[in-house]
Formats: C-alpha cells, sequence, structure tokens
C-alpha cells in the first residue's frame, strides 16, 4: 500500500498498545489487590500515573523499535505470539528498573501479573487486527478508487499491487492508453478484468465515475506529450502520480524537493531525511561527550602504559576518507612499533583481505597494543573525531585514500554515509568477516538506515567488544 497508509496503521497499533497496556495495568492491579498474600498490596495515585505512563511509553517504544506494527495486520499468529511476549518481558523488566530508580516498593506478584495481562490483552487484540481494521475500513471508510495510465509490463505491475492492496480499500477501475491510430485491447486480465478506456475520454469518465487519483505508468519520453492530461487532472482536483521505477536508479529513494520555486525529481542512495540525521548528530555529540568525560582517566592511563612500554607517539595520526570522500585527520592509540607504516610493503603478501590492509596476528603489534586491539579500546580516541564531525558513533568503518583507489564502483557508495566508529560488521565476526561481506554489510546498513538501527548496532557492539571475539 501506499507508504502514508502504512504510517496510519502503525499510528492505529500503537494507540491500541497505549489503551490496552493502560487497561492492562489496570486489570493487574485489581487483581493484586484481590490476592490475599503475605503483604497488603497499594499505589498512590502519583505513583500508579507514573507506571501507567511509563509502561505505555516502553511498550508503544519497543513496538516501534522491534517494527512490532509493520506487520500486527499479516503477521503469522505465532510471530504476534513471540512479539507481544518479548514486549511485554522487557517491558515488565523496565519496570522494576524504574522502582529502583525511583526506590519503590513494588509487590513482584503486580509486576508477573502485568506482564501476563498485558500479554493477554495485547494478544486478543493483535490476533484480530487484520479483522478490526477491515471492519473499520468497511463500515468507517469509502473506498479508494484507482486508475492505471498504461498498457506495458509497468502498468500491470501497478495494477497487481493495486489489487494486493485491495483488503486496505484500494479498487483498480480500470487502464487508459492513447489509441496511436489503432484499436485499443478491451480489457486487461489481472487477478480481476478491467476495462481499457481512451485517454481522450478522461473528461466523461471523471464526471460519470468516482476517480480518487491516477497513476501515470508510461515510457518516460511520453510524460511530455501528456502534459494536457495532467493538467485537466489538476483542474478535476484529482490526485496524480508518476511511476519512476523506469530510472535506473536501483538503489536510491525518490522524492520531490524544491529549489526556491522549482520543483526537482530527486534520486538518493543514501538516507536524506535531514530532521533523523540531525538527530543522530546531536546523539553523536552528546554522547561522544559523555563518553569523553567518562573515559578521560581511564585514556590518559592507556595513554602512559604506551609511552612506557615502546618509543614512540601515545597517539597515532592517519589521513582517512570521510563523508562523500573529505580527507579528515583520523586518531587512534598507537598499537604498533613506531616505524610500522615503513614495515607495510614488506608485509603486504601476508594481508588476509584483497583491499583492506589486514594481518591476523600482526608483527607489527606491541604487547599493549595487542591488548587495545583486542577490546577496541585503541579506537577511543576517535571519539574527538565524532564530537568534531569527521565521524559518527555507527556508520562505515573510514578508509585510507589507498583503499578508497582500489574500490569498485558499488563499492563507493560507502562513502555517501558519514563514517563510524563501529557497523554491522563489528557485531557479525569484526576482522574475521572477509572484505566483499564487510562491503555488503555496509550497504546493508545504508539501505537500511534507521535512528533505530544505529542504537541496536551500539547495544550489540558493547558485549562483543568487552568479549573481545573476533579482535585480530
Amino acid at each position: 500500500m501506499f507508504r502514508g497508509h502504512r504510517h496510519r496503521i502503525r499510528i492505529f497499533f500503537a494507540l491500541s498498545d497505549v489503551v490496552l497496556v493502560a487497561l492492562a495495568f489496570q486489570i493487574a492491579y485489581l487483581t493484586r489487590e484481590r490476592l490475599e498474600l503475605a503483604h497488603n498490596f497499594f499505589l498512590t495515585s502519583p505513583v500508579r500515573g507514573l507506571l501507567t505512563g511509563w509502561s505505555m511509553l516502553i511498550w508503544v517504544g519497543l513496538g516501534y523499535w522491534w517494527e512490532i506494527y509493520d506487520h500486527i495486520d499479516s503477521a503469522h499468529p505465532r510471530v504476534i505470539l513471540r512479539d507481544a511476549f518479548r514486549q511485554c518481558l522487557v517491558g515488565a523488566t523496565s519496570v522494576i528498573l524504574l522502582e529502583y530508580l525511583q526506590r519503590l516498593d513494588l509487590s513482584r506478584a503486580f509486576v508477573a501479573l502485568l506482564a501476563i495481562w498485558s500479554w493477554v490483552v495485547l494478544c486478543l487484540f493483535r490476533l484480530n487486527g487484520g479483522r478490526i481494521l477491515r471492519t473499520m475500513r468497511r463500515e468507517f471508510g469509502a473506498a479508494h478508487y484507482v486508475m492505471v495510465v498504461g498498457l506495458g509490463e509497468a502498468a500491470k505491475k501497478i495494477g497487481r499491487q493495486i489489487e494486493d492492496s485491495a483488503a486496505y480499500g484500494f479498487r483498480l477501475t480500470g487502464f487508459l492508453a492513447e489509441s496511436n491510430g489503432g484499436p485499443l485491447p478491451r480489457e486487461v486480465d489481472l487477478e480481476g478484468t478491467y476495462p481499457v478506456r481512451s485517454l481522450t475520454d478522461l473528461p466523461d469518465i471523471l464526471r460519470q465515475h468516482i476517480i480518487d487519483e491516477i497513476i501515470f505508468a508510461v515510457d518516460s519520453r511520453r510524460l511530455a506529450e501528456l502534459e494536457e492530461v495532467f493538467l485537466l487532472c489538476d483542474e478535476e482536483g484529482v490526485r496524480t502520480r508518476v511511476a519512476v521505477d523506469f530510472f535506473p536508479h536501483v538503489n536510491s529513494q525518490v522524492y520531490l524537493d524544491r529549489l526556491g520555486a522549482s520543483p526537482l525529481l530527486t534520486f538518493s542512495a543514501t538516507p536524506h531525511d535531514e530532521v533523523r540525521l540531525l538527530v543522530k548528530r546531536v546523539s553523536d555529540i552528546v554522547l561522544a561527550i559523555v563518553a569523553l568525560v567518562v573515559l578521560f582517566p581511564v585514556m590518559l592511563v592507556v595513554a602512559l602504559l604506551i609511552r612506557l612500554t615502546s618509543p614512540g607517539p601515545a597517539i597515532f595520526r592517519q589521513e582517512r576518507c570521510g563523508l562523500n570522500g573529505r580527507r579528515f585527520v583520523f586518531y587512534k592509540f598507537r598499537s604498533m612499533c613506531e616505524n610500522a607504516e615503513e614495515m607495510r610493503d614488506s608485509l603486504e603478501h601476508l594481508s588476509e583481505r584483497e583491499t583492506a590492509f589486514k594481518i591476523p596476528n600482526d608483527p607489527r603489534l606491541t604487547g599493549i597494543g595487542r591488548w587495545l586491539r583486542k577490546f577496541s579500546i585503541d579506537e577511543w580516541p576517535q571519539l574527538w573525531n565524532v564530537l568534531r564531525g569527521d565521524m559518527s558513533l555507527v556508520g562505515p568503518r573510514p578508509a585510507l585514500p589507498e583503499e578508497v583507489e582500489q574500490y569498485k564502483r558499488w563499492q563507493r557508495r560507502r562513502l555517501r554515509m558519514r563514517p563510524g566508529l563501529t557497523c554491522l560488521w563489528a557485531v557479525c565476526g569484526r576482522d574475521t568477516v572477509d572484505f566483499e561481506t564487510w562491503m555488503k554489510l555496509d550497504m546493508q546498513y545504508i539501505d537500511g538506515w534507521s535512528l533505530a538501527l544505529d542504537w541496536k548496532i551500539i547495544l550489540r557492539t558493547i558485549p562483543q567488544v568487552l568479549s573481545g571475539r573476533g579482535a585480530h
């Protein structure tokens, strides 16, 4: 379905969770109140309000985090039961955490009842979510009638997608095409059979039938010839859309932007939402400042140990490629001997990666450097790069200029995202990941980027680094 309709469904299920969690909280409270246990149970109104609001916030937050609301109406019952169980288990755990933070005196039986009752009411609602949505559309929502301009494979593909969205109220009413001097086919056969009308009949069709919008799925060279048709739809107030899958931008998101008064059809193969990117940048700054303040005493000790155990500076500086190929100075704790860069040519044949230089059990590592590498402590100075804006906490690792020169064309797209301290490769094996897989994981991150994905990677990176797994 259209993204806007999917967004409204997400909001519907999120609001339903707010109501259902509040209901489950009340049922759990009344149930615990009537249980004859060793201790009496009572919560004041302010505490009940705090716990109810907290529960609503956490349950809905988890629903968006795990993208539960995206598929409730079409998910298998087993998936619905599993997602609700995870949501309620983590939600109940967060209530216990709040109890410790606020020094509340909660009954464990109440928390268990809250988890159980919330799971029951969520499952009862979600298992019938698709049926509820269909009933609401049938009783309270009007059908949305769509026509498609074109008879080619692209037009038929759009037609099939509209058919697939019939449960959400969309109705395909037919196809429009130009005769070009020859006879038009009478109908198009998909799952259903739809009439084909000439574009010259469009004014009469709009007067005699209910048409909510028209989708143009024609060759891009034909669009200029359809100017009068677009003008007619505009004057009639009919929404029009243009299918742009005939452009060869397989990885791009397509959206309309403006430069002054000039409309621009924009293709972006990397994240472009300025608001979410701003939130990402603000999060980077805040977390980098906090981490630098907390880790500063330890970093001083590490720097001192490096200076005492091997000759050379404590901080290693190197030029790397950042956002869109911008060069910047990259900082690390020195983990190798002072002349490591001069020894690189003689060790090139030992590299286990085809482009990025990586040697298992690198002989240039110092004793303390091997330990720093194992737990990624050598990367801590890059928090300064994050603060400066050269890097982000999460993103593709910054590459050396000579490595970038060897990239294949598709690999260069990783330069279009600000480089980071960690990314998907770090939680999928770290140094054990081969170069090709590493690049593909970076592309997977770029194509699926979201703020939630960043936090998932950060939270998964912490235990990975603390365990030292996958580091050479």
